[in-house]
């Protein structure tokens, strides 16, 4: 499932095309998403004017002139094409400018959108009681200490609750967990002060560079150019079971179960 950066470099990719453009077509090709096309959605789109394009947590947002944001989430193999060369049977949704079509093109059908007003789109119910972003400056040490006190649960697993951080997903979760040197099945509320100060940033490391490179390319995920990134060619814990660990400090790479998803890290470093 494309995560974070996978997203975020999709939102860059299209900005360069659609930013400050005018929708001059849009057409509705299969309406068979994982939910129903919104009422109006084409009505509102033709002749809108594209403001701005951002980010929340996985999904990505298309702001226009008409108040209204196109919100897309890409599912597990979603990805939206620029001037393809030939229509595609998965082609859900197209758009189009006066130079560029864009095709929301999504094999697996778990993907969907959605028109939001813009002035409350932080009160949309998948984002309602949305943790801070990962990459943004409210996600602290402080407030990782506040919501992680007390808690039992494993801080793999609370990192992955949207309620505390918005959009970290299994890949860089796990990644970050390694960056930090933390025991990914260690519970939350034990996790120091000291340990939560090396995870913040090796959070945003973990993202950034993943971003850098152009996302981390599992399966079905591809940039809006058609292009894949490599990130997945640097992961120090993820698929690496039986391994050595990059730190040459004679461990091995483990998996485990984890809410039913699975968790890699170096029982020797990560403490």
């Amino acid at each position: 499932m494309p995560e974070l950066p996978e997203v975020e470099t999709t939102v860059r990719g299209l900005a360069r095309f659609l930013e400050g453009k005018r929708l001059v077509r849009a057409r509705v090709n299969r309406p068979d998403m994982r939910r129903p096309f919104p009422p109006g959605l084409v009505q509102m789109l033709t002749g809108a004017r594209v403001t701005g394009l951002g980010r929340r947590a996985k999904f990505g947002l298309i702001h226009t002139d008409r108040g209204q944001t196109l919100v897309f989430h890409l599912g597990m193999s979603g990805r939206w094409r620029i001037d393809p060369a030939t229509d595609d049977r998965h082609d859900h949704l197209v758009i189009e400018t006066e130079e560029h079509r864009f095709a929301l093109c999504d094999p697996r059908r778990f993907g969907w959108v959605d028109l939001v007003p813009t002035e409350s789109l932080d009160a949309w119910p998948s984002f309602a009681g949305m943790g801070p972003e990962p990459l943004g400056d409210d996600l602290t040490v402080a407030h990782l200490h506040t919501a992680l006190k007390g808690r039992k649960q494993a801080i793999k697993l609370l990192l992955l609750d949207q309620r505390i951080v918005a959009g970290l997903g299994n890949i860089y979760v796990c990644e970050a967990l390694f960056r930090a040197r933390i025991d990914p099945r260690k519970a939350g509320g034990s996790v120091s002060r000291a340990a939560l100060a090396r995870l913040v940033p090796a959070i945003r490391e973990v993202l950034e560079q993943s971003i850098a490179d152009g996302g981390s390319t599992l399966r079905d995920y591809a940039r809006p150019d058609g292009e894949l990134g490599y990130f997945a060619t640097r992961f120090d814990v993820y698929g690496r079971e039986g391994e050595p660990c990059r730190r040459d400090d004679g461990g091995t790479i483990r998996r485990v179960a984890q809410g039913g998803r699975s968790t890699w890290f170096c029982p020797r470093c990560q403490r």
